[in-house]
């Protein structure tokens, strides 16, 4: 009995904090790029942050995980990783820390049935391809739970999202784009739009990839409508290892660490000093 209450209450508190998208006062923040699959890798880092032990529980105290999205496709476990982020995300408050998982693309399509990149140890590990798309629906096991989280959040002065923010939301605030992205998710359609646009934050590229004054003028316009210095996205691969653009402002930590690219295992760490890469 005492077991089944404790979970309820964990649960309670996690609902109760679902729509939160704005965190101040956080003494160490670790973030990981896209995960595509790889639990090795995951588990590596995990482990490399203490943040996890040898048997997969929390150890990290206080500090804020977040992951940037992209966990599914490509890889063979995407499964047994939101199986352990959701157990991480139960346990993490128990400690004073927190566990974020950010929407990227590739959840979104999985969520609306988008097959195009999915992994056949994926497939297997739901039983078979009807079951796996039945459990990624927004109605499904996983997909319900991929659902309630946030696409973007602000954690002291740093913004952390999927892709990029587009000129298109560079006025529009963090919980506003969370509002967004839950009415899009519950509303049938064939083909992305809106907020799940080439322009949206899960799928925009321009600020990995673009130069010149028009997107440091969005850059600067999204921080300034958050109140942040620093926006830390994934999506867009840099093999070589996590690196910086905009005198630092824009920070790239998809490193293709997973072994569909062969790229390296790094992570992200943010504290009240600034941020550092760290290898596993």
């Amino acid at each position: 009995m005492k077991s089944f209450t404790l979970f309820a209450v964990i649960l309670c508190y996690l609902s109760s904090y679902a729509e939160q998208c704005v965190w101040n006062g956080v003494g160490e923040v670790v973030a990981i790029g896209d995960v595509h699959g790889d639990f090795d890798q995951f588990v590596l880092i995990l482990q490399g942050a203490d943040l996890v032990d040898q048997d997969l529980n929390w150890i990290g105290g206080k500090t804020h995980l977040v992951q940037v999205g992209d966990v599914l496709d490509r890889g063979p476990d995407s499964r047994a990783i939101m199986d352990l982020i959701m157990v991480l995300e139960q346990q993490a408050p128990l400690q004073g820390g927190y566990v974020h998982f950010l929407l990227g693309n590739h959840e979104i399509m999985l969520m609306k049935t988008d097959l195009r990149y999915v992994h056949e140890g994926e497939i297997l590990s739901y039983g078979g391809l009807k079951e796996m798309v039945r459990a990624l629906r927004p109605d499904g096991e996983y997909g319900n739970w991929l659902a309630g989280h946030n696409a973007a959040i602000r954690i002291n002065n740093a913004l952390f999202v999927h892709a990029g923010i587009s000129e298109d939301y560079a006025s529009v605030p963090v919980d506003s784009i969370n509002e967004l992205v839950r009415s899009e998710i519950a509303r049938d359609w064939a083909e992305p739009s809106g907020i799940f646009s080439s322009t949206g934050p899960v799928w925009f590229r321009g600020m990995a990839v673009d130069r010149g004054s028009a997107i440091r003028r969005v850059l600067e316009e999204v921080l300034e409508t958050n109140s942040a210095d620093i926006i830390v996205i994934g999506h867009t691969v840099s093999i070589e290892g996590i690196e910086t653009r905009f005198s630092g402002r824009v920070i790239m930590i998809d490193a293709g660490m997973s072994e569909c690219y062969g790229g390296t295992a790094q992570y992200l760490v943010l504290d009240q000093r600034g941020y550092k890469v760290q290898f596993p």
